[in-house]
């Protein structure tokens, strides 16, 4: 495969002449339909199962905003640990980029919940309704006792789940299992009976009516996308060479003797593409890579006895200079993907390493602010803290106190403190020190926390003890 220079790509916006007209996809079989199918039924076991999962006595993932605490698993988080938050969004980004460069819009037609919701939004439709020519003859049709009928039963499947899927967001926030015994009481509090109806409302309205203008129009994802593309990235491809010029003909004619390339224009390309592009254009905008018309052009040339692949995942490059799949699949791992693949690993493995290894107590150290120091009764000094330590296990721990740093100081209270599961316990230190064991001033201390039972369970501040 010949090495191409970089050059300056222009992409074609053309203007839509008809931006209310709606969109009827075709329903269609195929290899990568059935992927789809695959991928919405894995996204949707994981949002709609996770929930209900149990977990040491709790809800495996549960965003407690009460509590202030993120249950996710075996894992307790907490306010402080916000760091893993902004590692998951830069995950993200670095996935949004590699995924991009390496297969163009994969996201949004496989797992984007906007083309996953949309899809279940359509089978439902279609359930009722019937396939693509049954619904514009319906909607083309006065209204009658039938139409409304029909309409009524849609539109209340469609409430139904969005309804649902609104109550399965917010049993993240609040246990789903006292959600649901609150919507059976009615006693849901303000707040969830809110963002029950503003989410649910808001499936009801993307996935029903939005559908294909929320993809070419309102996300951004699709505004941008291009700058993430280089002749090398797999994208929905019509190869014009093989296909054009287009025309109808017998079936099973060679398309050459009369004068023809191998697209018969029958047009089913476009009757299933959920976005209503022509992929025959070339690149554009809209598409979001769902490989609908891959599916459905490869039925057609079964049908007619040409070969497969007139649309077809492939590049730029692989369509100008003819490249097999083996020269494809190593143009995939060029320097650009290589760094972005690097990057991404390295991240995740130090965020997995950094969770594996996390110790479950984090400690903070308040000095007692009345007073710098006081002198107690046997003429020894004195210096007060309150130490917060965070339980972020799930059993009660027991804590053993220690401190070191100076000559001769000690803790002139009790050493040890209990603090429940998953929780903030606070404890007053007094430390103790003779006169003039060391000179006036602030010196640096260490105070250790661990865990009587398992003393790798620990944590070491620093603090400041005053001498007078």
């Amino acid at each position: 495969m010949s090495e191409n220079k970089p050059s300056k790509r222009v992409i074609e916006i053309k203007p839509v002449l008809d931006v209310d007209a709606k969109v009827y996809p075709r329903s269609i079989t195929g290899y990568f339909q059935r992927w789809r199918w695959v991928m919405v039924g894995l996204t949707q076991l994981v949002f709609y199962g996770l929930c209900w999962l149990p977990w040491n006595g709790r809800q495996a993932v549960l965003f407690d905003l009460d509590a202030r605490r993120f249950y996710l698993f075996d894992f307790v988080l907490w306010p402080q640990d916000t760091i893993y938050l902004a590692i998951l969004l830069a995950l993200s980004a670095l996935a949004l980029f590699l995924f991009t460069a390496v297969a163009g819009r994969l996201w949004c037609g496989y797992t984007c919940p906007q083309t996953v919701y949309t899809e279940i939004f359509l089978w439902l439709e279609r359930l009722v309704e019937g396939d693509r020519p049954k619904r514009i003859k319906l909607d083309a049709a006065p209204w009658s006792p039938r139409k409304l009928a029909i309409k009524s039963a849609k539109h209340g499947l469609w409430l139904a789940l969005a309804l649902w899927t609104g109550l399965t967001f917010v049993g993240y926030f609040t246990p789903i299992r006292e959600l649901l015994a609150g919507v059976g009481n009615f006693s849901l509090g303000p707040w969830e009976i809110f963002w029950v109806f503003f989410y649910g409302a808001a499936t009801y309205g993307n996935a029903g009516f939005l559908r294909e203008h929320m993809c070419k129009y309102i996300c951004p994802y699709a505004q941008f996308q291009f700058v993430m593309f280089d002749r090398d990235t797999l994208n929905i491809t019509y190869d014009k060479e093989r296909g054009d010029p287009r025309g109808g003909r017998a079936k099973g004619a060679d398309p050459r003797s009369v004068g023809l390339g191998d697209c018969i224009d029958c047009s089913i390309c476009v009757q299933v593409c959920p976005t209503g592009i022509d992929i025959r254009d070339g690149l554009q905008l809209e598409c979001i890579g769902c490989a609908a018309c891959v599916d459905a052009c490869d039925q057609v040339m079964d049908k007619m006895g040409y070969p497969r692949g007139l649309i077809r995942y492939s590049t730029e490059n692989a369509v100008l200079n003819k490249a097999t799949r083996g020269e494809i699949i190593r143009r995939a791992f060029r320097p650009r993907v290589l760094i972005y693949l690097a990057i991404f690993l390295s991240v995740s493995l130090a965020t997995a390493w950094s969770l594996a290894t996390k110790v479950p107590l984090k400690v903070s150290v308040i000095r007692d602010r009345a007073a710098m120091s006081r002198e107690a009764a046997d003429g020894s000094i004195e210096n007060s803290y309150t130490l917060q330590l965070t339980n972020a296990s799930e059993q009660t721990r027991r804590y053993r106190i220690s401190v070191d740093g100076l000559p001769g100081l000690r803790i002139a209270d009790e050493q040890e403190v209990s603090v429940p599961a998953a929780a903030i316990g606070e404890a007053a230190l007094v430390l103790s020190l003779e006169q003039g064991a060391v000179g006036a001033g602030a010196h640096n201390i260490r105070i250790r926390v661990e865990d009587v039972a398992d003393p790798a369970v620990a944590a070491t501040e620093s603090a400041r003890f005053w001498m007078p």
